[in-house]
C-alpha cells in the first residue's frame, strides 16, 4: 500500500489558506511576512520532492499550482512526477499540458484504490477540502507540517471540524528553529 502524505504550512491556529500569496485571502502570503527565512527550516520540502513518487491535489490547488510550478526550477522534480487531481468538475481539457501526466480522480474511493497500487509515497500539497475528506475517511498516513508562529484567525484550516472518533498520531520527527518555525512529522496510527 502506498503512503499518503499531507504536507502543509500552517499557522499555530491551524490556518493553511494562501501561504504563498494566492489572491482572495486577507492574510495572503503569510509565510513570507514577518518570519525570517531560514533555509534549514525548509529542508523537508526538498526531501519531499526526492521521496514522493506522485502528487495528489484538489481542484483549487491544482489550478493555483499548475499556473506557476511547471516553470519553477525549485519544483522541477514535480514536473515529471505523475499527478492526480480529485475533482467532480474538471475535465481533461482543463488540465495544463506543460506539467507532465495528470489523471483526474472523481471520488475518495478512487484515491483509496490509488493507494492500493504499486509505487512510492503520494504527496498532497495545499488542498484544504481534499485534506478534510481524506482525513475523515482515514486515508492520510502521515503529516509533514511546518508550523508558523502566527495566529491568523479566520481562514481555511488543515483539519476538518467533523465530529468523529479520535485519530491518534505518533510524532516521528520534530525540530524548532530560531525564527519560531516548528517542523512536525506525524504518522497516523490506523
Amino acid at each position: 500500500m502506498r503512503t499518503l502524505i499531507s504536507t502543509a504550512f500552517v499557522s499555530l491556529d491551524g490556518v493553511m489558506e494562501a501561504p504563498g500569496g494566492e489572491p482572495g485571502y486577507r492574510n495572503s502570503g503569510w509565510t513570507f511576512k514577518d518570519v525570517e527565512f531560514l533555509p534549514e527550516a525548509f529542508e523537508i520540502k526538498g526531501r519531499e520532492q526526492e521521496e514522493a513518487a506522485a502528487m495528489l491535489l484538489g481542484r483549487t490547488s491544482y489550478k493555483s499550482f499548475s499556473a506557476v510550478w511547471p516553470d519553477m526550477e525549485d519544483f522541477a522534480t514535480y514536473k515529471v512526477m505523475p499527478k492526480y487531481v480529485v475533482s467532480t468538475t474538471l475535465t481533461d481539457d482543463d488540465l495544463v499540458t506543460n506539467w507532465g501526466d495528470t489523471t483526474i480522480l472523481r471520488t475518495l474511493d478512487d484515491v483509496a484504490a490509488l493507494k492500493e497500487t504499486e509505487g512510492g509515497p503520494i504527496i498532497i500539497h495545499g488542498s484544504a477540502t481534499l485534506n478534510h475528506g481524506l482525513a475523515d475517511a482515514g486515508l492520510i498516513d502521515r503529516y509533514h507540517l511546518l508550523v508558523f508562529p502566527l495566529l491568523l484567525g479566520a481562514g481555511k484550516r488543515l483539519f476538518s471540524t467533523t465530529d468523529k472518533d479520535t485519530q491518534k498520531l505518533r510524532l516521528t520527527e520534530h525540530e524548532a528553529y530560531p525564527n519560531g518555525l516548528q517542523k512536525n512529522v506525524f504518522d497516523v496510527l490506523h
